[in-house]
């Protein structure tokens, strides 16, 4: 496994692949925008390739990280036919389990392994190379692909067969929406009382309030800061794959249902790019 490619050099995407070249791995990179493969080229030493096909030919193992489903099915559709036979590809992005299985299949008629591997760990983990990455897939495929996978990140689990590492990342997405509602909420009441946020934040931190949401995102929140990388767009699409599956399998979802409502009123506030934390705003309105 000496030779890697990286398609999707967004926010995740850039660091992971620099984290590769720095772990030693021989990297060619793609991403639609050419911008990015040429800023990416300017800053690490690796291929910066013309096309897919370029850069995944003699690929020991391919990193795909785009944007949803429709992205998935196009750049791994234009993958697998220039992969060799024996190599694996992993894809990072947030999607559908049913999308994973489809690829997963795809991949094997060609003799390539695939695992579904999304992440969580924010820009910030992904910058630090502390991202924890969920995943599903064949045990042999994924304990070749782990060490690899590991230059990035400081928890990789394989959860169980291809889409079981989505299905996790949709029960993360979940967790995440609920704590910032009540972490919003939490927020706007200390403001209203008069509270200090930081004193609040010392007081109740270390009890059974603690959560990375309120180390990381409560004094930001309270200070209107919302600059901190996983935009609301994201979310929404993330919490709409996971209502869209707890329909399927019949799975209650209210409380994830009636945040993403919050985070539409987010959106028509202007605040798209806001990141999730942003809930606050709402309340402040």
């Amino acid at each position: 496994m000496k030779k890697c490619a990286f398609l999707g050099l967004g926010v995740m995407g850039f660091p992971m692949a620099g984290h590769l070249v720095g772990a030693g791995y021989d990297v060619s990179v793609w991403n639609r925008n050419r911008q990015k493969v040429t800023d990416w080229a300017k800053a690490h030493t690796g291929n910066a390739a013309s096309s897919i096909k370029e850069a995944v030919n003699d690929a020991d193992i391919v990193f795909t990280c785009v944007g949803d489903d429709p992205d998935v099915y196009a750049v791994v559709g234009e993958a697998l036919p220039a992969m060799r036979s024996g190599s694996i590809l992993v894809d990072h992005t947030t999607a559908s389990a049913e999308c994973a299985r489809q690829c997963f299949d795809d991949a094997k008629a060609l003799g390539i392994g695939f695992i579904d591997a999304p992440i969580s760990g924010g820009e910030v983990g992904a910058q630090t190379g502390k991202l924890t990455v969920m995943c599903g897939g064949e045990p042999a495929i994924f304990e070749r692909a782990a060490p690899v996978i590991k230059s990035f990140a400081k928890a990789v689990k394989l959860m169980g067969p291809s889409g079981s590492g989505q299905l996790t990342k949709m029960v993360n997405q979940i967790c995440i929406a609920g704590i910032l509602q009540g972490l919003a909420e939490g927020v706007h009441f200390a403001q209203k009382a008069g509270l200090d946020m930081v004193d609040v934040v010392d007081a109740i931190g270390k009890g059974a309030a603690q959560s990375w949401q309120m180390d990381n995102r409560a004094v930001t929140m309270s200070k209107d800061e919302y600059d901190f990388g996983f935009a609301v767009d994201w979310m929404r699409k993330d919490l709409g794959i996971a209502i869209r599956t707890a329909d399927e399998i019949g799975a209650d979802l209210t409380l994830a249902k009636l945040v993403n409502d919050y985070y539409g009123e987010v959106q028509a506030m202007g605040g798209n790019r806001w990141d999730t934390s942003s809930l606050l705003k709402r309340l402040d309105s």
